[in-house]
């Protein structure tokens, strides 16, 4: 375990360089807004919103980073319950900032920037103190460390940016249609995010008990491991299908009563009951392969997921057959399903040659 804990500072260090890196982006991003399309009295708020959110990229690349780090320790109920509170806190910041609660006024999207800027800032800060408390910090400096570092994370991070980007591309081009479609599609994603949690902290925790089986080569418990965890996902998440699926109109009045919201919104979560399903596969299977340290198979399941066949699709459907929303959201999980498909074949075959090795 000491050998691990000189890992600290340059796991810090990692983060901190690479928040820096996409802060600048974004912000070198903002002057090109006014080329996208969206409608000019919407401009200056999402520039204010973006320039806000550039700087909570810290907080939250220092929460990520200490998260997976505390992995190495098998130390992941604590971090991965941060994590789900962080949903709720967020979320209870945006109602403040945004309608002004508490005597503080009304700032509508500049107050989802400062909750987001606040809440990523605190939870990472929160990890960080909590590391402290028991890590001792010891220098530390191995170039071969951060290759390995971007070796194993790369694949993975750039398998998340696919995904994230995918989403945002659709709020971006949705919001172009009408504003209604962009505030269904916070509402959609914001549910879908929510329901994420737990599948993505079981996704934590098999990535480290199958790195540590796939480690001392016992693969009897890279398999016991691998089910066991795909199955509380799925079935979790099969739980949250049935809410969306047979209560959609409860889910969708937490956020809204406005009839024009509700009537997209409604459809689309029917839709999702079958997407959280998928989800709750895909990404448990992507744990597995963390463990595996075959994080490439993530990667370039994701781009052909969603880049080749999702994301084609649902613009097809959105702006051919004016579906717009539903649509994208049909795309989406067939991207969702594609990917689930291809990373359960991958691992069967892996699984089957762990079988005949053992």
């Amino acid at each position: 375990m000491s050998n691990i804990k000189k890992y600290f500072l340059p796991t810090i260090s990692f983060a901190i360089v690479l928040a820096f890196l996409s802060s600048i982006l974004i912000l070198l991003f903002i002057p090109l807004l006014c080329n996208l399309g969206f409608d000019p009295i919407l401009i200056p708020a999402i520039k204010k919103y973006m320039f806000i959110c550039a700087f909570s990229t810290f907080g939250a690349y220092l929460q990520m980073a200490l998260k997976e780090y505390l992995q190495a320790f098998e130390i992941v109920l604590f971090p991965n319950f941060l994590n789900i509170i962080g949903v709720f806190v967020h979320l209870f910041l945006d109602f403040v900032f945004v309608f002004g609660w508490f005597g503080l006024p009304a700032m509508g999207a500049v107050g989802l920037a400062i909750a987001t800027l606040l809440s990523r800032t605190l939870f990472g800060l929160i990890l960080l103190f909590y590391c402290l408390k028991l890590i001792r910090i010891r220098k530390y400096k191995d170039l071969e460390y951060f290759v390995k570092l971007l070796k194993l994370g790369f694949p993975i991070a750039t398998a998340i940016l696919l995904e994230v980007l995918a989403f945002n591309l659709i709020t971006i081009f949705i919001g172009r249609v009408s504003g209604v479609y962009a505030a269904s599609q916070n509402i959609l994603i914001t549910l879908s995010t929510a329901t994420f949690m737990i599948p993505m902290a079981i996704s934590n925790a098999i990535a480290v008990k199958v790195g540590f089986a796939n480690g001392a080569c016992n693969y009897k418990d890279v398999k016991r491991y691998s089910i066991a965890g795909v199955g509380v996902s799925v079935g979790f998440m099969a739980i949250c299908a049935g809410g969306f699926i047979f209560f959609p109109r409860f889910f969708v009045n937490i956020f809204t009563q406005d009839p024009t919201l509700v009537k997209i919104c409604v459809p689309i979560l029917l839709l999702m009951g079958l997407f959280q399903i998928f989800d709750g596969l895909q990404v448990s299977l992507g744990g597995v392969f963390k463990g595996l340290k075959a994080t490439n198979i993530v990667m370039f399941g994701n781009l052909v997921a969603y880049w080749l066949v999702g994301l084609p699709l649902g613009f097809i459907l959105a702006f051919k057959y004016n579906m717009y929303l539903y649509g994208f959201w049909i795309g989406l999980t067939v991207s969702i399903f594609s990917l689930s498909i291809m990373l359960l074949l991958i691992l069967l075959k892996k699984l089957r040659k762990i079988k005949r090795a053992d």
